[in-house]
């Protein structure tokens, strides 16, 4: 016959003790960018846009798991198009992404158009122009 011990109490941790999760500036960066590219998709769909991200991260109260995220983000965007509205659906969907994902608050995007594609001024493929 087996004699069935009782399971040891569970005794709660402090949250202090549990330990913490701290995400690198250069994952804010990737979540940003990525962000930023599907901004850009919803905004010019069918589009060739690329983005990059740079983040600076300001740790609040010594803990490494919360902070401000300060976001620079360089695009390349289709012209013509409402850039100002690319931008600020940009700067919205970064916001939305980091605050939720990384636990950041957001008070910063600046976005940068690095460079404007036309189709008019595509010359690969056609040759000499004269």
């Amino acid at each position: 016959m087996t004699t069935v011990s009782p399971a040891p109490a569970v005794t709660a941790v402090p949250a202090g003790e549990r330990g913490a999760t701290k995400i690198a500036d250069r994952v804010v960066a990737k979540l940003a960018a990525q962000a930023a590219r599907e901004a850009l998709r919803t905004a010019a769909p069918g589009r060739t846009t690329d983005a990059h991200a740079s983040v600076t991260v300001h740790r609040k109260d010594g803990r490494p798991y919360f902070g401000e995220a300060r976001v620079r983000v360089a695009v390349e965007l289709p012209y013509p198009s409402d850039i100002g509205a690319q931008c600020g659906a940009v700067r919205r969907r970064v916001t939305e992404r980091v605050t939720t994902l990384a636990n950041m608050e957001v008070p910063d995007v600046a976005v940068e158009v690095e460079r404007l594609h036309s189709p008019l001024l595509d010359t690969s493929g056609r040759g000499r122009v004269r």
